[in-house]
């Protein structure tokens, strides 16, 4: 028996290749690619960097993201309680507003 030592395994692993990751650049150009797409069926940019953007449509979202091999990943999802919580938020500022102005100018004869 071989003591630890002096025992090698027969096929040793070899290393892994090295990922030669995109620039910022190159990933830009790729964004601008696929969001252009996107933008062209009515969906709404949120947010944007190089390797990711955020777009929305009616009641959802499309994140999009470049990885260092310069692949495009898309994921769909719906709305967040975030985003819904704001768009009532809106909606009851603007009919509050409506009803204030309303009163203004009924109270100064405008109507």
């Amino acid at each position: 028996m071989l003591s630890d030592k002096d025992s090698r395994p027969a096929n040793a692993p070899s290393p892994a290749p090295e990922i030669d990751p995109i620039s910022p650049e190159d990933a830009s150009a790729i964004m601008a690619q696929a969001i252009e797409k996107y933008t062209a069926e009515g969906w709404h940019v949120l947010t944007q960097s190089a390797y990711d953007a955020r777009l929305t449509r009616e009641m959802y979202n499309l994140d999009i993201r470049i990885d260092l091999l310069g692949q495009v990943e898309t994921h769909e999802s719906g709305l967040t309680p975030l985003q819904d919580s704001g768009r009532l938020t809106a909606w009851v500022l603007l009919l509050a507003t409506l009803l204030l102005v309303l009163a203004l100018a009924s109270a100064l004869g405008f109507i």
